[in-house]
């Protein structure tokens, strides 16, 4: 496994930015659209305008089911879907290993793990572009969801899953979190706000069961986190922003990375076993989130 996740993170890490590194965004963007189609599911994209340009969301479905196209080369968003995203953009200047080359990697390798198994409820996996630029991708998104009505089961957005420590006091705490939070790094913290609790605690639930090796922190906050802005730093924001339920998955970024949104971003400082751990955790909560449990 540590060798799928490690030949995607090789393939991925490396500046993809709008306006410093529009080529390699762009190759991220294919290698995400070859791998999914690869693996089985049907890609289609979702055209937004941004920064004076044209950018895309990459969604795969799920092969059991496949919805019609419209004419924009856009599919009809199926009703209830459960959907896992991540961006696939960087901030200037980083390889974004970390951020977010490793969600990413965990996208890849859950579409790889659920692609022949017959499930009772749609699932979309969403790479989503110019979450660096204030959630543009994701934003316009939600909003299209929002606009057509349309109902989704919830959305887990994961953000920044590959760092991991094991020293004392590698673990920082966001200023106002009320919750005790572990002085280690070395956990997966599971964001959610109030519509979203139940989703937490069924995340949750699944991850302990099938992979009790992930440690686990979860919190839930009121209202869209306005209290804790430092939870509301992810493409998870747009959905909880148009009224959708939603979870961020992360290493907490800079609370515990020192590398986060820097040069030294790099592959060598990623941890393959815990990725691999939160995949495995990714794929228990679609089993059992779109109906069929282990």
């Amino acid at each position: 496994m540590n060798d799928r996740i490690l030949a995607h993170l090789q393939a991925l890490v490396g500046e993809r930015h709008p306006l410093t590194a529009p080529a390699d965004l762009l190759r991220a963007e294919r290698y995400l659209t070859e791998q999914f189609t690869n693996l089985g599911w049907t890609v289609s994209v979702h055209e937004f305008q941004a920064l004076g340009s044209t950018y895309r969301n990459v969604i795969a479905h799920h092969p059991s089911f496949v919805p019609p196209l419209t004419t924009h080369r856009e599919p009809r968003t199926l009703s209830s879907s459960l959907i896992i995203a991540a961006h696939y953009d960087t901030v200037s200047g980083s390889p974004g290993a970390d951020d977010n080359a490793s969600s990413l990697a965990v996208l890849l390798d859950v579409a790889r793990r659920l692609r022949d198994v017959e499930l009772t409820r749609p699932v979309q996996v969403i790479a989503f572009c110019l979450e660096e630029d204030n959630l543009l991708g994701s934003l316009a998104y939600a909003e299209q969801l929002r606009a057509r009505n349309q109902p989704i089961q919830g959305a887990l957005v994961l953000e920044c899953v590959g760092y991991a420590s094991s020293a004392p006091g590698s673990q920082q705490v966001p200023p106002g979190t009320p919750i005790a939070v572990p002085s280690v790094g070395d956990f997966l913290g599971i964001v959610g706000n109030q519509d979203s609790a139940e989703l937490v605690g069924s995340f949750e639930q699944a991850a302990n069961r099938a992979v009790p090796m992930l440690k686990t922190v979860s919190l839930v906050v009121p209202g869209q986190g306005e209290m804790l802005p430092d939870v509301r730093r992810s493409d998870h924001a747009a959905f909880w922003h148009y009224g959708y339920p939603a979870l961020m998955l992360t290493d907490t970024a800079d609370f515990r990375n020192p590398h986060y949104h820097q040069p030294t971003d790099t592959l060598e400082t990623l941890d393959l076993e815990f990725i691999g751990r939160v995949a495995e955790a990714v794929e228990a909560a679609a089993l059992a989130l779109a109906g069929r449990s282990l």
